[in-house]
């Protein structure tokens, strides 16, 4: 059975990867349509009564800009980048998000959210839903965030936040310079408009109610037609509404018809066995004319091939007098639904090719076909036939646009972060002997339970420990040194390659009637691996002499224990600028005496005692000067190989807001931790500094 710590691992990565897909789907499609979601952003407007207030270039700029938002937080998200802070970004997000939709699923001012543009529309209520299960992932998630996996090293994550933000702008750009890289609406390349009209023999039919108000001697009454009375009553009114909605066609807003509005053209220009082009313009007095003189080119070009061109649009004849008087334009011009002509192309004016009804091509007026008086016939170019646009492919290619430049940046990055270590290697040749020796003493994080937790407790946080740190597994020696009493039962829970054990005492005779005491031996026979000694509540609460500590030393050691030994000063010793001298003589006096070989077995722990449980902290300047100092005289005592092999730990209130600058000195080693190793979660903040 999965134990509770890898369930919430597994719960934090699953919402993880569906809200982190979910946001990068929503933000790409809005993305490579911006003109699309700045429609829609405009009937939210118009909804509100204020789409002629907010100009378009704002509902443009907050179309490419949510677009990109939602991407970007996705792709964060799914790289764990920043977690703590997207988790909160993305929560605040669905906190306002969620109730929004509520209030549109209630109110219904428009049918569609357009949280997926074209490609996958949701109705109001079906996005609430939708909205409901992100936020409670997003609240999973934000609980633990640090449970996210990363998929890429901290140190590389500007890689991906600087060009995820670049690709999805200069994706937006593109799209509406161009048209959009994918097309989900029913114009899309390949697409037959009249088919797409066509509503299937069978196919329910909408149905309609109509409700009559007749009279009769003053009294007014409703009827059916199941109920219609005689003819002594009097007509008054009717209504009808609509009681069913029947089957809707994909395409069922496409018209074209002329300017006066006397034909319907639809059918003729759909029927035509040659290529039609449409210049498609929903306003054109908005319409770029600075490529007028292209669209005039291909204009004669169909002339002169027998080709029809026409253009539609939904703007007066007055806008249409204008273009003509600025273009120069000679060709038919024909009226369409303003709302369809924004979902046939996006672009303002647009070109399009049909044929027989087929959509062959689309351009944006950036980008028009070059067809002069010298191109030969459409048959004979490859125009003459649909554009051959593979789905598969695009998003085939717009996902290695992507990855391919991340992960040569990464590289680069890898690379200029080695060249330019080895320049400062060069430069700095001392310094560097001095971190390669540091990288060959063991880094250790210790945890001193002192005297808390009953039996229970504590095998409950060595196997939450234990779990967690085979999970994720550590870049350092982890030790947890425990009561007595917890000694046999945590060896049992513990993997030894991950979490090493440790007694927090032993006593100073071999064996013998020493009621209370726990000698070497039996700290030994339960599984341990270490005993700290020397602790200073130890030194000032039980009278714990030098030669004490000196024979307990010798008999850890007999026994096979490796030894954490404390030395430390007082604030008294400090203020007074003795800490050296205090250091040296608890050293001298305790295991000074071993031989080189024994000293190997020696872990120092340095505590100042100003600093236990005080709230206070020595600085990582003051930590690393006396952590200097101990492997000097070390180095005076056993030579320099045995005080570079030293590891020397700082035990003073280190919590994971300050081990990362502590452990970044040469000469600390890593941590005797005191109460922030009763919790797991502070604990592991701690060992995930050497990371």
């Amino acid at each position: 059975m999965m134990s509770g710590r890898k369930i919430q691992w597994a719960c934090v990565n699953v919402c993880r990867m569906v809200v982190a897909l979910t946001f990068i789907l929503s933000g790409f499609v809005k993305a490579v349509d911006p003109l699309g979601t700045q429609y829609k952003i405009h009937d939210y407007l118009a909804a509100a009564g204020m789409a002629d207030i907010v100009p378009d270039v704002v509902t443009l700029g907050l179309s490419v800009l949510l677009a990109a938002v939602e991407f970007s937080m996705g792709v964060f998200l799914l790289f764990a980048i920043h977690r703590r802070t997207v988790s909160r970004l993305m929560l605040a997000f669905m906190a306002v998000m969620t109730p929004l939709t509520l209030w549109l699923a209630l109110t219904d001012p428009v049918k569609d959210c357009g949280c997926f543009g074209d490609a996958v529309v949701l109705t109001n209520w079906e996005t609430f839903a939708k909205n409901v299960v992100l936020l409670v992932c997003t609240f999973v998630i934000f609980r633990r965030p640090m449970m996210m996996v990363r998929f890429i090293s901290k140190t590389n994550q500007w890689i991906i936040l600087n060009y995820t933000v670049l690709f999805i702008l200069a994706s937006s750009v593109y799209c509406l310079y161009y048209l959009p890289v994918l097309d989900f609406r029913p114009y899309h390349v390949g697409a037959d408009i009249k088919k797409g009209m066509e509503i299937p023999d069978g196919a329910e039919q909408p149905q309609f109610e109509t409700t009559f108000i007749l009279e009769k001697n003053g009294t007014r009454k409703e009827f059916t037609v199941d109920n219609y009375p005689d003819s002594t009553w009097t007509f008054v009114d009717s209504k009808t509404v609509q009681t069913a909605a029947g089957y809707v066609p994909e395409i069922h807003d496409f018209y074209m018809q002329t300017l006066d509005g006397e034909e319907d053209v639809t059918d003729k220009i759909l029927d035509e066995e040659g290529h039609t082009f449409l210049l498609i313009s929903p306003h054109i007095e908005q319409a770029d004319d600075l490529n007028f003189g292209d669209i005039d080119v291909i204009y004669e070009y169909c002339i002169d091939h027998g080709y029809s061109f026409r253009c539609l649009t939904a703007s007066n004849e007055d806008a249409i007098q204008r273009w003509r008087d600025i273009t120069g334009a000679e060709y038919e011009f024909l009226h369409a639904d303003e709302t369809t002509l924004k979902t046939v192309i996006r672009s303002n004016p647009g070109l399009m090719l049909l044929k027989h009804g087929v959509v062959l091509w689309k351009w944006s007026h950036n980008d028009l076909p070059d067809l002069d008086e010298n191109a030969p016939r459409l048959e004979d170019t490859v125009y003459g036939t649909v554009k051959q646009e593979s789905f598969t492919e695009t998003v085939t290619e717009i996902v290695l646009w992507f990855m391919l430049p991340l992960m040569l940046l990464t590289f680069a990055d890898r690379m200029w972060a080695w060249t330019g270590w080895l320049r400062k290697k060069k430069n700095s040749n001392k310094r560097y002997q001095r971190l390669n020796k540091k990288n060959m003493r063991k880094k250790i994080v210790a945890g001193n339970w002192k005297m808390n937790m009953n039996l229970q407790e504590g095998v409950a946080l060595a196997k939450e420990l234990n779990e967690a740190l085979t999970a994720d597994k550590p870049n350092c020696d982890v030790i947890i040194c425990t009561p007595f009493i917890h000694l046999a039962s945590v060896a049992q829970i513990l993997d030894k390659d991950v979490i090493g054990l440790g007694a927090e005492n032993c006593a100073d005779k071999e064996k013998g009637a020493y009621t209370g005491e726990v000698s070497a031996e039996m700290v030994k026979s339960t599984g341990a691996q270490y005993v700290i000694l020397g602790h200073s509540e130890r030194r000032g609460y039980y009278g714990e002499t030098p030669e004490i500590l000196k024979e307990k030393t010798l008999l850890a050691l007999k026994n096979g224990l490796k030894v954490i030994f404390c030395i430390g000063e007082s604030l008294e010793e400090r203020e007074a600028n003795k800490q050296n001298e205090v250091v040296k003589a608890e050293l001298e006096g305790s295991v000074f005496n071993l031989t080189a070989e024994e000293f190997k077995n020696i872990v120092i722990a340095y505590e100042p005692i100003w600093a236990i449980g005080t709230g206070k902290t020595a600085t990582s300047e003051q930590a690393e000067e006396i952590h200097a100092y101990i492997r000097s005289i070390i180095a005076e005592k056993y030579g320099e190989d045995v005080a570079n092999e030293t590891s020397i730990l700082y035990g003073g209130s280190c919590k994971a807001s300050n081990a990362p600058e502590l452990f970044a000195k040469e000469d600390i080693d890593g941590g005797l931790i005191g109460g922030a190793s009763l919790k797991a979660a502070d604990f592991k903040g701690i060992i995930d500094a050497w990371k």
